[in-house]
């Protein structure tokens, strides 16, 4: 649904690539050419095989980006919060978007077509690079994640998840982490199954590493499961 547009000069999330530019010089007209919208949770905003329509930007909010396999099966590659990007991997290569993203709470989006971010990156060399390195360190991220699905057991994906998750999105007073997911989230983001998932967290219950309500979980031995894969480095990927 659009809403009225956020300011970029009030906007919160310092560590957006846009915000970082915008007392650049010429910077400004391109501004007043953002669209911003909100979306509903479970409502998916990105729809994977459908013409590509820009770069969106979390506002405010948290989502996934999944993509299909076979069989139907959702994969998903990571999750994004306040001030990060969706959709670079279909910007200026493809005319279809190659994933897709649902919001996993009430979001604020904003969003710059592609026209308008070809001109952005065409005027402004320091938007363009600061560009080339994020594309950069996403590709770092993805190798890394192909390594861990190759290398990692079932038990130690899990945990992997469970402590980037920890790592991204923090806890709450209770200490639970601040993103609420199934357990098939969490297999479809771990690359296994939700059963797996389910014994796995028994056995790291029983252990005394994690403890659960609902779907609420909270970690209560960081140190354990960091060491169990520490062999993985893996505080390299975020």
């Amino acid at each position: 649904m659009p809403i009225n547009p956020i300011p970029c000069t009030s906007c919160e999330n310092t560590n957006c690539l846009v915000y970082k530019h915008i007392k650049t010089k010429g910077f400004e007209k391109f501004i007043t050419e953002k669209n911003t919208f909100s979306c509903k949770k479970g409502q998916q905003f990105v729809m994977e095989g459908a013409p590509t329509n820009g770069l969106f930007f979390i506002q405010s909010g948290k989502a996934k980006v999944l993509k299909t396999g076979i069989y139907g099966k959702e994969q998903i590659l990571r999750f994004v919060t306040d001030g990060e990007v969706i959709g670079h991997r279909g910007f200026g290569i493809r005319q279809k978007y190659s994933i897709g993203a649902l919001a996993l709470e009430d979001t604020t989006l904003c969003n710059f077509s592609d026209k308008t971010l070809k001109e952005m990156l065409i005027q402004i060399p320091e938007l363009t690079y600061d560009f080339m390195l994020f594309y950069a360190e996403e590709l770092s991220k993805s190798e890394d994640k192909v390594k861990t699905l190759a290398q990692m057991t079932v038990r130690e994906k899990v945990i992997d998840s469970l402590l980037y998750i920890n790592r991204k999105f923090g806890t709450n007073k209770k200490g639970h982490l601040n993103l609420i997911l199934s357990r098939k989230e969490i297999a479809d983001f771990a690359g296994t199954t939700d059963e797996q998932v389910t014994r796995t967290f028994s056995n790291l219950k029983k252990e005394g590493y994690i403890s659960t309500s609902g779907k609420r979980i909270a970690i209560q031995n960081i140190t354990a499961l960091k060491k169990e894969i520490a062999e993985h480095n893996y505080y390299l990927a975020s």
